[in-house]
């Protein structure tokens, strides 16, 4: 079964890190140092290859029922004593947590949302989350069952808050964080933010991750919650 709107709306929200440098062969370390335009931004390019799903792996993927208050989040743990058969478990607050390798992660992933989800929603989800998670997968062999990316002007498929916030654009982009400040909802970059997941990543701190991937479907959802009347008439409904 494909997913559609009659469903559960659900939020979902990624968590990345860079492959390594070292990892990358040295024609496309050559390709990405060209691309720089200053010293500065050559130097910044091993420390920004989680933003790109050729150069970055997805270690969390959080999953929030905005209707329903629940929710969970998949996490990577390869190298990490991974279960050879993965499954949904009790985490934090009533919360539930998923540890897999990357590829165990992404198919369920791709299963949940297929099987069980209405209406996605996420915050910049076009434009990072969505690209991100079907390329990876792809170049895993892992094959996607969702497009994440559908007709932009259309909230009924995927509601991205950003699109709203902005009116599809005319007006400047602001973060999560800003936003969550102007309506009163407990921002999720206190502890850590998504600078902060790369470290916490190479600290095996792989719960610190889920917590903070958690605290953002959260607050991304409670969002979702407050701008129904202004995506409503975005969207026509």
């Amino acid at each position: 079964m494909t997913g559609v709107p009659d469903l559960s709306p659900l939020v979902f929200d990624i968590e990345t890190v860079g492959l390594g440098w070292d990892t990358l062969e040295p024609d496309i370390q050559e390709y990405l140092l060209g691309r720089a335009r200053s010293d500065e931004e050559r130097a910044a390019v091993p420390e920004r290859l989680g933003l790109h799903p050729g150069t970055g792996r997805v270690v969390a993927i959080g999953l929030w029922r905005p209707d329903e208050d629940r929710g969970g989040v998949l996490v990577a743990v390869d190298g990490a004593g991974s279960a050879a058969a993965p499954e949904w478990r009790p985490f934090e607050n009533g919360a539930l947590i998923y540890r897999g390798t990357e590829v165990q992660i992404l198919q369920e992933f791709w299963r949940y949302v297929s099987e069980a989800a209405g209406t996605l929603i996420t915050f910049n989800g076009r434009g990072f989350d969505g690209p991100f998670l079907m390329l990876r997968s792809l170049i895993l062999g892992v094959t996607p069952t969702r497009n994440l990316v559908p007709y932009r002007y259309s909230a009924r498929e995927h509601c991205d808050l950003l699109d709203i916030l902005t009116f599809h654009g005319v007006r400047p982009r602001d973060s999560l964080h800003f936003w969550c400040r102007r309506f009163g909802i407990p921002s999720p970059k206190g502890d850590m933010d998504g600078a902060g997941v790369e470290q916490a990543w190479r600290e095996g701190r792989l719960d610190d991750i889920a917590r903070y991937c958690l605290q953002d479907v959260r607050a991304t959802a409670e969002l979702y919650r407050r701008l129904q009347p202004l995506v409503a008439m975005v969207d026509r409904r």
